[in-house]
């Protein structure tokens, strides 16, 4: 699983990883970025704090869902700037998925809104042809419409399970206040990410 931001593992695929932890297949989750541009005029939140605290939050639920600690990898690459080190993304996501020998990657979409995400996709689309099995899972604009992808359907338990965890990143819902530039979700936002299904569309060879 490769998140460009800490909390998108979770946004992308929390109920997808949830029921394959529960079949006792491994899960690696990579997370890109520093996710330190959220808040980047914070006082009380500086680089560094925001960085440490929005890895706790991306463990915290993970560690819940089944994946624990040393199944997570932060490669720490410049939140919002990420096509300035496209290389080193690369790189990094290939040491990973190499190593685990991956069968599966999920990833953005290469068509996402925000463009470190695109510059994962196209990282991923260089490593994986041809390679693994690779779905593509959307985030942004929240409550898009995506065509051609599977759809996993969520059971009411398991939408009030994901509905918490992506409210478990406080960093990103409301906990950091004092940055008028700052970055919240918004409850339509929230509402969307948590729907009735998870849609995935695989990349074809």
């Amino acid at each position: 699983m490769i998140a460009p931001h800490p909390d998108d593992e979770t946004i992308g695929a929390h109920t997808l990883i949830t029921r394959m932890r529960r079949r006792g297949v491994a899960v690696h989750v990579v997370v890109v970025t520093d996710g330190a541009a959220s808040h980047p005029c914070s006082a009380r939140w500086p680089r560094r704090r925001l960085v440490a605290e929005r890895r706790r939050e991306s463990r915290r639920v993970l560690r819940q869902i089944g994946v624990t600690a040393d199944a997570v990898t932060f490669l720490a690459l410049p939140d919002g700037r990420l096509h300035t080190q496209a290389g080193a993304a690369r790189r990094g996501l290939a040491r990973q998925i190499v190593r685990r020998g991956a069968t599966l990657v999920v990833a953005p979409s290469r068509r996402d809104d925000h463009p470190d995400h695109r510059t994962v996709a196209a990282c991923v689309a260089a490593l994986t042809r041809p390679g693994p099995r690779t779905l593509a899972y959307p985030v942004w604009p929240a409550g898009q419409t995506v065509t051609g992808g599977v759809a996993l359907f969520l059971t009411t338990q398991e939408r009030l399970a994901k509905r918490r965890a992506v409210r478990s990143y406080r960093t990103q819902t409301g906990r950091i206040a004092d940055d008028p530039h700052g970055f919240t979700m918004t409850r339509r936002q929230i509402a969307s990410f948590t729907g009735a299904q998870e849609v995935f569309v695989e990349r074809r060879r």
